[in-house]
């Protein structure tokens, strides 16, 4: 007796599985899905900045000096933080969200605002999608998200980076 390796799966089956391999994009759909809304995963590449890129920003003056929001958590800012950065509360809390609109409601849309986080690796962050997203909505048009892709220890203090601590 010969059985076939197709036949316990019908031609109903491989039929399914040819459309699925086959049909452009369907693939990607299923295995990749897009982020959940709010994710940091979310933000365009551009709208990205590397930590290095920051160093000389901390000592501009005047309009080069960009505002930095830390929007994670208020144990990791008062353990360390940014020189010269502002905790604007968690981005994944419609509170820290509101703290966030009240810092930045008054300022021309075209200032240059720095946010981040740093509390888990930037895939998994659950703070910078959201306030990214609240920024942009609120019509500010030069925001950049720094990229930490491990996280505030890793990715900053352990590169020797200035740090504050403390508030």
């Amino acid at each position: 007796m010969k059985i076939s390796f197709f036949r316990p799966f019908g031609i109903a089956s491989l039929l399914a599985l040819a459309f699925f391999v086959t049909v452009p994009g369907l693939h990607a759909q299923f295995m990749n899905p897009a982020p959940p809304p709010g994710s940091a995963l979310n933000i365009p590449q551009n709208s990205l900045m590397q930590p290095e890129a920051l160093l000389p920003l901390l000592k501009a003056s005047g309009a080069q000096k960009p505002l930095i929001l830390q929007v994670g958590s208020h144990m990791l800012y008062a353990q360390a933080h940014i020189p010269g950065s502002e905790y604007a509360g968690p981005g994944s809390q419609p509170a820290g969200i509101q703290m966030l609109e009240d810092r930045v409601k008054a300022l021309p849309r075209k200032q240059l605002i720095v946010i981040y986080c740093g509390c888990c690796p930037w895939q998994r962050c659950p703070n910078m999608g959201a306030a990214f997203d609240k920024l942009r909505a609120m019509g500010f048009t030069n925001v950049k998200a720094l990229y930490l892709a491990e996280n505030f220890g890793a990715d900053w203090a352990s590169k020797g980076y200035p740090v504050d601590q403390g508030r």
